[in-house]
């Protein structure tokens, strides 16, 4: 099968501090060279060190940051055909994370606000589609479209939480969020920000992250939980993204949801062990090590 990634690439720079900043306050922290991320490319990623066929498309600038993104995905077997250079600078994000692993995030798009759906010329039938929101919303919009007509199926990881169409809300096959994204969609639609309520207002599957306490899914079939592994947190940068991905490889190799979500549990889990984002991004040998001893 095929899984087309659509998203972001960025470069990250991390500060490790001893607590997160406050409103208006100067915290004095420890910072090194800049590492791979972008929500689109971290998922890319973790699909392919699990196995997974995938294929990125996104946008980076003519400069090093670029040529380091793609460096990155090209030694994880992702292909990247469809990472196209742009005179515009690679996207950059400030990465916080605190001594308990707790992390905040400013990200400048750059590049990814030049990505285009129109660039995937074609979506072959049973193919899976794995979008976030740190490209441009109406791009999103029309691959959601495009993937719908070509019998793809269609995940959308609301991240960072932002607007798009109802109609393409609700031709999703499954919408994954953490809490905070989840209580902001569901304001947006006047419901309680939960799985059960936002699958209720959608009709479609919600999967939604809940760190330490795990994941709940609500789709069609009924109501999956999953509890979170217990692991040694060296920081949360990049989990959200490992479960994606891990998840998106799953479903498109013909896994059940459920055992799916058992490999992406695992996988957000061994990322919260390693620092930064894409670095953390685990392999299919890790996977099978954790889910053995649970």
């Amino acid at each position: 099968m095929t899984l087309i990634v659509f998203g972001s690439a960025i470069a990250d720079f991390v500060f490790r501090m001893p607590h997160l900043p406050r409103a208006g306050e100067t915290v004095l922290g420890e910072a090194g060279a800049a590492l791979p991320g972008g929500k689109g490319l971290n998922q890319a990623i973790a699909a392919a060190r699990d196995g997974g066929d995938a294929h990125f498309i996104g946008c980076v600038g003519r400069d090093a940051n670029g040529a380091m993104l793609r460096a990155t995905a090209l030694a994880s077997g992702v292909d990247v055909t469809g990472l196209r250079e742009v005179e515009e600078a690679t996207g950059l994000a400030c990465v916080c994370v605190d001594a308990e692993g707790h992390n905040q995030i400013a990200v400048s798009l750059g590049a990814n606000r030049r990505a285009e759906a129109a660039r995937i010329a074609a979506i072959p039938p049973g193919a899976t589609l794995l979008m976030q929101m740190e490209v441009p919303p109406a791009e999103n919009a029309a691959l959601i479209a495009s993937g719908r007509r070509a019998g793809a199926r269609i995940l959308l990881n609301l991240a960072p939480a932002a607007g798009l169409p109802p109609e393409a809300l609700r031709a999703l096959d499954l919408l994954i969020l953490n809490e905070s994204e989840a209580a902001w969609i569901g304001a947006q639609l006047g419901q309680p920000g939960h799985a059960g309520s936002l699958h209720a207002a959608l009709g479609i599957g919600v999967a939604v992250t809940e760190g330490e306490r795990g994941v709940t899914a609500v789709t069609g079939e009924g109501v999956l939980h999953l509890p979170a592994h217990r692991v040694a947190v060296v920081d949360t940068v990049g989990a959200g993204d490992a479960w994606c991905g891990v998840l998106a490889a799953g479903l498109d190799r013909g896994m059940p949801l459920e055992a799916a979500m058992r490999r992406a549990n695992a996988a957000g889990a061994l990322a919260c062990t390693k620092h930064g984002a894409a670095p953390a991004m685990p392999h299919a040998a890790e996977i099978d090590a954790l889910l053995s001893r649970s």
